[in-house]
């Protein structure tokens, strides 16, 4: 078996090139006690990387310059040396950018079924649908009658936040870029509008979509569109801050702009990490399976194939070049 895996280079000024990555062949570590060798079969690429490719203070330790990138892996066990894996398992943990990894049993979970597509648990049953689930109940608070907008709403996270909010019987309104994204969220997810934030008429259309104002903004994008959002908070409206894509490659601060309307508003802005939520980690599991399984929450997945593709999947979070979440496959072994 041939082993490879993924460094960070060089930090990235904007959007994150080539050139900040060296695919590098590497041997296999044969695992000791208590450890397991895993082949990689899915990895997840999410926003969240990008600050960590930045030299600066924040939640997470930035990625080390000529070291592998990580983040989160679905893979197989080809070899355990602990008692409680065998080979073939599926587990899920936070791992290298590797076709294998050597690590603590304690540090991958096996998945709770193989019965779902394997993909979902590095989506709507993994950190995402977490994301999603706990900054949306525990934050926006969403009650039946209020109007919830989400924005990247075609995203990973929006997808979801935005099909919760409906089972909780709120009028749902998603924020996305371009007609085809649009068209996705009212026909295929059941939104009760969807607004282009690409159209000349941006204002206009979200306007015309919130009559009776805003009550929670699930806040993905920052930047110009969220200062449109603000301008429409009803009293009191609550606001989970969970990205600002819009600005993650960029140098300047783009906004929003929200001290004014936050006063006019006494809303609640409240940024937020999926860490916080972890002693509700099994409850949201369990909820987010069911929801899955009585088909109220559908999951769209961009899946792009071989290891060689993730520099580009990578990009595709900036560029709108993905639906849904993005991973990439780098195995067949589980097929």
């Amino acid at each position: 078996m041939k082993n490879e895996q993924i460094v960070l280079v060089k930090r990235p000024e904007g959007m994150p090139g080539d050139d900040i990555f060296r695919f590098e062949d590497i041997d296999i570590n044969t695992p000791g006690d208590n450890e397991l060798l895993i082949e990689s079969v899915y990895i997840s690429v999410d926003p969240y990387m990008r600050g960590r490719m930045n030299d600066t203070k924040s939640y997470a330790k930035p990625f080390d310059i000529d070291e592998p990138l990580n983040g989160h892996v679905l893979g197989r066990v080809v070899e355990s040396n602990a008692e409680a894996f065998k080979e073939n398992d599926v587990v899920t943990g936070h791992l290298s950018w590797k076709k294998f990894n050597t690590v603590s049993a304690d540090s991958v979970s096996k998945v709770a079924s193989t019965e779902v597509p394997l993909h979902l648990y590095l989506s709507t049953l993994g950190m995402t649908g977490h994301t999603a689930y706990g900054g949306l109940l525990n934050i926006g608070k969403p009650q039946a009658g209020e109007t919830v907008v989400v924005s990247a709403a075609s995203g990973a996270v929006g997808s979801v936040v935005g099909q919760i909010a409906k089972i909780k019987g709120a009028k749902v309104v998603g924020i996305a870029g371009g007609r085809e994204k649009v068209t996705y969220l009212t026909e295929e997810l059941s939104f009760d509008a969807g607004v282009d934030y690409k159209a000349d008429d941006f204002k206009e259309q979200f306007a015309a979509a919130v009559p009776d104002g805003v009550d929670v903004y699930f806040e993905n994008v920052g930047g110009t569109v969220s200062d449109e959002v603000f301008k429409h908070l009803n009293r009191f409206a609550r606001i989970p801050v969970c990205g600002a894509i819009s600005s993650y490659n960029s140098k300047e601060d783009n906004g929003p702009r929200v001290q004014q309307q936050l006063i006019k508003s006494q809303a609640l802005m409240q940024g937020f990490l999926v860490a916080q939520f972890e002693d509700e980690a099994e409850e949201a599991s369990k909820q987010l399976a069911q929801w899955v399984q009585e088909g109220k929450i559908k999951s769209e997945v961009s899946i792009a194939e071989g290891f060689d593709k993730i520099p580009e999947a990578f990009r595709n979070l900036f560029t709108g070049g993905n639906f849904g979440k993005q991973i990439v496959k780098v195995s067949d072994s589980l097929d």
